[in-house]
């Protein structure tokens, strides 16, 4: 019999993706409220003082006045923010700054606000909302449910409350599903990932765990723990689990790995959150891309990938978007970001609704002879080796090599099998098709004998999660790069000696 819970859970379902589809219906209206809004509100503080705020009446007022910034360019107004002074990038002072990990300048803190704030968390409700509305399935909402996070333990800077976003949203979880969730409140707070992912084991190895959710890369490690602890496929211990909600990474190469250690194909909600804001969840679950949320304190712009580092890039709209184009996304947020380049790259999957995928992140690529590989060519290559030939992978980067020991260059693919294919030659053939039919510049710098066809490197057993480690991001919401313009990555694995 349904609970009181599971039954209000349809009527309000559907109430919910009634209101989304308003918005959905009229998207560049929406979008200009939103900037009008953002406008409005930022009029008076340090940044719009500086932009001439009072001067903006348009976009096109709008990308005259104010540059597109990535962290490092818009740090000297947040070191003024964290360091306490108020009304800098937006109206009074935030209630958290989410601390993620920078790359030139250590620490990033991105600011969030009270009126951000509600955002991230209704956009992860909304997502499962849709989700029971589409399948009528209510049962996991009187079962268990876990999210693999980080310490919901916050710090304090000069009266702002400081921590990971996964740790800060933890304080948003609904009165009504407190009793579901796990793991508790002290495993949460363990930082080492290894004890709190054996912890966790603990704890829910004998529940009726019906959802499962995080990044695919640490959810792989807490299922190979379940399994070696209870010698049983994860769908067999815990029978009623059939949804998985992942977000930050292509699920795709993981998939079949995942069916693999669950022993069954269970229902999956793609999440595209970030400390920033959270941009797009999965509304539909056989319709590729996710709905961009064109209504949640965030104004978007978009910038052609392959324009991006040129001088004056024209900066896009969302009624100037195309289908199936590599896009930088570039957001201004009522949290005091202004036209912030996230360093996510996007493709549209559909205009009506606006419904995108993740295809990478500008700053990772190979571009060493000018080929300028991506993220989503390497994934979608894999992807098509996976579906091709019998093999399982856990974890794959790919790095340039420009000094072999003899012969010419090449990518280097570097790959942690789960079970190695029969014809390893076989692999490397359907996977350099795949990057040569997708990107010209491969293709010319192969047959121009520039390059050489890629080359596979064999990874030791959990030798990515033994690098990860090395480097201080073991766990939590920290994700391996798809691929890097160096030799970092490579040659620390080699270094490690985590090569077979």
């Amino acid at each position: 019999m349904s609970s009181l819970k599971a039954l209000l859970a349809k009527p309000f379902a559907k109430y919910i993706v009634y209101k989304t589809k308003k918005w959905v219906n009229q998207p560049a209206k929406s979008q200009e409220r939103v900037f009008k809004n953002l406008i409005d509100n930022a009029r008076n503080t340090a940044f719009g003082n500086d932009h001439q705020f009072e001067k903006i009446k348009t976009f096109k007022d709008f990308a005259t006045l104010v540059p597109v910034r990535d962290y490092e360019d818009l740090k000297p107004y947040i070191d003024r923010v964290v360091s306490g002074e108020a009304d800098v990038l937006w109206k009074g002072k935030p209630i958290y700054f989410a601390k993620t990990s920078g790359t030139t300048s250590g620490a990033k803190y991105i600011p969030i606000t009270k009126e951000s704030m509600p955002f991230h968390v209704e956009a992860a409700r909304n997502a499962i909302l849709h989700y029971i509305n589409e399948t009528g399935n209510t049962n996991f909402v009187d079962g268990k449910m876990i999210f693999l996070q980080g310490s919901p333990v916050l710090e304090e800077k000069n009266g702002v409350q400081l921590g990971r976003l996964s740790g800060i949203v933890a304080h948003y979880v609904p009165q009504y599903l407190q009793k579901n969730r796990l793991p508790s409140w002290n495993t949460n707070c363990i930082e080492d990932w290894e004890t709190k992912v054996d912890a966790i084991v603990d704890e829910t190895i004998k529940e009726n765990m019906m959802v499962i959710s995080g990044i695919p890369s640490w959810v792989q490690m807490y299922f190979e723990k379940l399994i070696e602890r209870s010698k049983k496929p994860v769908g067999e211990l815990f029978k009623n689990f059939n949804l998985f909600i992942y977000g930050g990474v292509n699920y795709e190469p993981y998939r079949a790995k995942f069916e693999a250690l669950i022993g069954r194909k269970v229902d999956s909600i793609e999440l595209f959150p970030a400390s920033e804001g959270f941009f797009a969840y999965q509304d539909k679950q056989n319709v590729k891309g996710m709905l961009l949320l064109l209504n949640s304190g965030i104004f978007f712009e978009f910038i052609k990938a392959d324009e991006f580092y040129t001088e004056k890039p024209q900066r896009l709209t969302i009624s100037e978007v195309e289908v199936d184009t590599n896009y930088v996304i570039i957001i201004s947020t009522n949290a005091g970001l202004w036209a912030y380049n996230l360093g996510d790259t996007v493709q549209f999957t559909s205009l009506k609704p606006y419904r995108v995928i993740v295809t990478g992140r500008i700053k990772h690529f190979i571009s060493a002879f000018g080929e300028h590989v991506i993220g989503k060519e390497v994934e979608q290559a894999m992807n098509e080796a996976l579906q091709q030939i019998d093999f399982q992978i856990s974890e794959f980067t790919v790095a340039p090599q420009i000094n072999p020991e003899s012969g010419l260059p090449y990518h280097e693919w570097l790959i942690e099998f789960e079970k190695t294919p029969e014809d390893v030659h076989q692999l490397v053939q359907i996977l350099d098709q795949s990057i040569q039919l997708q990107n010209s510049y491969y293709k010319d710098l192969i047959e121009g004998k520039v390059l050489k066809p890629l080359q596979i490197t064999s990874v030791k057993r959990d030798g990515f999660q033994t690098y990860m480690k090395s480097v201080g991001k073991l766990g939590g919401q920290n994700k391996l790069p798809r691929l890097s313009n160096d030799r970092q990555i490579a040659d620390a694995l080699h270094r490690l000696q985590l090569i077979k």
